[in-house]
Parts: structure tokens; sequence; C-alpha cells
């Protein structure tokens, strides 16, 4: 590659200003209206009840594809055109064939693979398809962007930017790190005694994870380097890199687990913003991010340091989201933790694992704390829209009264120091998302099914939810019965979720390779597209062909 290539690609992704919120809110509507016609094909389209790779790729990554590129200015178009189909599709009935036997019937998303009650780290969270929908959209967004941002038919104003600014590829990174911190709330509803479990042993089993991650960031950096692959050396520095990022928030996250055993991990997360724009403003963090000279290894990666504490802040907000839609109820959490400290003070003050039987014995005789309960979604859904009324409104809040600058190119949000305009807004774009599919996916198209007036009651609740319990637990342990049977959540989607870090690096070895194969700044828009088309089929399939094959 030579030097003046290399020099006038780092040119052509560096310096942008970004868009705006509205505009960018439109671009991510149209995976939502996608997947929301994909789910109206397979309820009311009997042939299309076993959507191939191909007609998944169609409806589910071309459009998203497609409002990237060319559809980029002017995505409302794409939006009128699902939404017309999506219409016509609906006026068709549903195609159901009366009252299935209890063995047909599609398992509720709530049902767990074991009736009773286990330990702790055998408890398993029940699936939510809207969150694999969400985590699996944002992932391939991501995925497309990252070699879509080297080619001319990539909008420059949804290229990340420089200081300043919103932008498609902005809001990827902080999503990413958000829907990380929805994840880290698993152990958390497994086992509300991970919060006050002792410190270095959390410490050590966090670092053991995150060390595969570290060696991934610090290869990438060796690659870099030695191929003199064009960078954007403000993004991250000279060194850093988001691999890194990524590998550390796990754990600070664990070292505030003492603050987040007196507040919800949401204040936590807002005390975190606070403190971190508090730096950037009084004490001058934000001038030494975007003046000081890169004259150590400290100051070389800036950039990355900085922004770790915001990034922390989002996972934490992210984390607070976890605990609001991964159980059944959005009070579950509460209720453990609550039933765990009434167990504590009547024990005398002594310290009880959760597991204990004494403790196990109150649970499992409570259906406030069954895993296996149904998903309250109205609950689920109007805790999300307080969230993002909140997020949003503070957003608005920080804007009136010119937080870190008037809005623009000189000032708001930065991912490039992530300051708390840009917390707030990645916390209010993702809350508002993930509420909406939800709403479209899990309560509307695909309605939990209606309980009968004897299984409200009692024995007859019971009886259904130990029966779907058996039923689930005949299946085998690979099997995929929400998105086989239901088709909620699609099942391409569904294999992205499962294989997402694999899929993540065979996007950016694919990114590399074809970097390294062509000179994307100058290739047409039509060459741009039938690449990106290629490539985004490969990232794809091979995670399907695995699947479909049980290879792991």
């Amino acid at each position: 590659m030579t030097d003046g290539y290399k020099e006038a690609k780092e040119s052509f992704v560096s310096g942008m200003t970004g868009s705006s919120i509205g505009h960018i809110n439109m671009l991510c509507s149209v995976p939502l209206v996608a997947v929301a016609l994909y789910a109206a094909i397979r309820t009311r389209i009997t042939p299309a009840r076993s959507i191939g790779f191909v007609l998944s790729w169609t409806l589910l990554v071309l459009p998203m594809l497609l409002a990237m590129t060319v559809g980029a200015e002017k995505p409302a178009y794409l939006i009128a055109g699902l939404g017309l189909a999506l219409l016509i599709v609906l006026r068709k009935p549903r195609a159901e064939a009366g009252t299935p036997l209890p063995s047909n019937v599609p398992l509720s998303p709530s049902t767990p693979r074991h009736a009773t009650v286990p330990k702790p780290q055998t408890r398993r969270i029940s699936p939510l398809p809207a969150l694999t929908t969400y985590r699996a959209h944002m992932m391939m967004m991501t995925v497309l962007a990252i070699l879509a941002v080297d080619f001319p038919v990539f909008p420059r104003l949804l290229a990340k930017c420089e200081t300043y600014g919103v932008s498609m590829m902005d809001l990827g990174v902080g999503s990413f790190v958000f829907s990380q911190g929805i994840v880290s709330a698993i152990p958390l509803i497994r086992d509300p005694t991970y919060i006050t479990a002792p410190m270095f042993p959390k410490l050590v089993s966090v670092t053991k994870k995150s060390l595969p991650v570290i060696a991934l960031g610090i290869i990438r950096v060796l690659l870099v380097k030695g191929t003199e692959y064009p960078e954007h050396v403000t993004e991250y520095g000279v060194h850093w890199n988001f691999f890194i990022t990524l590998a550390l928030l796990p754990i600070l996250q664990v070292l505030l687990h003492p603050l987040i055993r007196v507040l919800p991990a949401s204040a936590v997360g807002f005390l975190v913003a606070l403190a971190q724009q508090a730096a950037l403003s009084q004490f001058n963090l934000r001038d030494y991010v975007l003046t000081a000279p890169r004259t150590s290894l400290i100051s070389a990666n800036k950039e990355g340091l900085v922004s770790l504490t915001g990034y922390l802040a989002i996972q934490l907000l992210g984390l607070s989201i976890g605990t609001v839609i991964l159980p059944p109820t959005p009070s579950f959490l509460y209720r453990r933790q609550a039933a765990l400290a009434a167990q504590q003070d009547y024990s005398g003050g002594r310290k009880r694992r959760f597991s204990d039987p004494a403790v196990d014995k109150h649970i499992s005789t409570d259906a406030t704390f069954a895993f296996d309960a149904p998903r309250q979604n109205d609950k689920i859904a109007t805790e999300l829209c307080a969230y993002a009324i909140l997020w949003w409104g503070l957003l608005g809040f920080a804007r009136v009264i010119r937080l870190d600058g008037s809005w623009g190119a000189g000032g708001g949000a930065s991912r490039q120091t992530v300051n708390m305009t840009y917390i707030l807004w990645v916390a209010a774009f993702n809350t508002s998302f993930l509420l909406a599919y939800l709403v479209v996916l899990d309560m509307w198209i695909f309605p939990p099914p209606k309980e009968s007036s004897k299984s409200k009651h009692g024995k007859g609740k019971e009886a259904l939810r130990t029966a779907n319990a058996k039923e689930y637990n005949n299946l085998p342990a690979t099997a995929s019965p929400i998105a086989n049977v239901t088709g909620n959540p699609p099942r391409l989607l569904d294999v992205l979720n499962k294989h997402g870090l694999n899929v993540f690096l065979l996007a950016n070895v694919l990114t590399g390779a074809v970097n390294l194969s062509m000179k994307t700044m100058y290739a047409s828009d039509f060459w741009a597209l039938i690449v990106l088309s290629t490539y985004s089929l490969v990232v794809c399939g091979i995670p399907w062909f695995l699947e479909r094959n049980n290879i792991s």
C-alpha cells in the first residue's frame, strides 16, 4: 500500500461532523420496519414458515445495507416502501390451524429448561426475542459500517465524527457497549449474592474472561502497524483500540460492585457520567485530549484512556436496563434481593449464600421468584418507556444549557471524549429502540398466548407452567425453539446474536482483506454494493452454515 494512498485514505475518514439525531433515528427505523415485515410474513403466509437463508438475508440485511448507502440521505423512501409491504401482508389473516396440541405449542420465551428451582449457577435466564433481535441488528449495522465507510457510496455524514457531532457510526460504538452492559446483568439476576460476593475471586474470574479480548486488541495493533494499514489515530490513540476498551469495562464494573450494592445501577451510571463530564470540563481533560502532543505512551493513547470512564457509564446504564428486561418482571431482582436480606435478618445477620436450603425453600414456594413465570411484557415496556423519557429529557436539558458547548461541530455530543451528552444520547436511543422491538415483536405481531381463566389461578397456572417446562426439557440442547418454530426472533438474527463475537472478528478480518486487496476509496457505487453484498452474505452465511450443521 503506497504512502500516498494511505494518507489519502486516512483523510477520507477524518474530519467528519456527522448528521442529526432525527436522521439517525430514521435510518435505524429501516431495520425495525424490515423485521416487522419478516414477522408479518412468517405469521400470515403459510409457505413462508420456513424462510431460508437467502430470503432472510434479503428481508433483514439488504434493507439495512441500502439504508446505509444509496438510500442514506432519504431513508423515508425505504421506510415507506417496507411499510407499504407490511400493511399489505397484515391485511391477511394469521395462518393458524385451530388450537394446537401441547406438544406443538411454541414455548413461551419465558419458559426455562428446568421446571424446578436449581442452584444459582444453573438457573437459566429465559430468552427475550426482542433483545435478541435488537442485539443482532446492532451487530449487523456495525459489521456493515466498518467496511462500508471505506467506500464513497457510504455518505460521509454517517462516518465517525472527528470531535463533536452525532453519526451512525458514533452511535454504533456506544450501542455495542450498552448491549454488553445489558448482558452483564445476567450474573446478578441468577444469583443476587453475586454483588456482595468477595471482590478478589470475581476480579480473577472476569479478568480471565477478558484476556482473550485483550489478546485480540494486541494482535490488531501488531497487524495494523505491520501492514501499514490506514488508521484513524484520533479515534482511540496510537496503540489503543476498541477491543481493549471492551476487555477492561467488565473489570471496572466489578470494582464498582460495593457502590451498586447501595445504589441502583442507573444511579451509579449517571454518577460516573457526571464524574466524566466534570473531569472533562473542570479538570481540562477535554483540552488535553484535543490539543496535547503525543510525547509519551499515555499521551499517545489519550483518547482511549480518557473515554474509558465514559464507556463505563454507558455499560452501567445498560446494566440497569438488563435488570429490567432479562427477568420475567422488572421488580424480579429487587424482590429476590429483598428476600435474601430478610433471610439474613431472620438468621441473625449471618451471611448466607442464596443457595442455602432455607432460602431456596422460601424462593421455590413463592411464584414471585420463579424463573419460568410468564413474562410481564406490559410492565417491562412501561419501565423502558420511563427510562427512555428520562434519558431523552436529560439529553434535551443538556442541549438547552449548552453542556460542553453549543450543539454542532464545535460542541455537544463527543464520542472522542465520551462526554455526558454522548452518554445520554446512547442510553436514550438504545432504550427507545429496545422498547420499539419489544412492542412491535413480542407484544403486537407475536403476542404471548392468552391464559385461560382456569390457568390464571392456582393449580391451573402451575400445571401450565410445569407442562411447558417438561416440553422444553425434551428439546435437544442445541435447539432454538423460538427461532425455528415461531420465527421470533428470526433465525438469521438468532444465529448472529449467538455467534456475536465470532461474527465481529470475521468481519474485521474480511474488512482488512478487502482493503488490502483493492483501493476501496476509488470504487464506483455499483462495485461497492457488489463487494458489500458479498461481504454481508459471507458474514451471515458462515454462522448460519455452522449452526445448521451443529458445528460449534
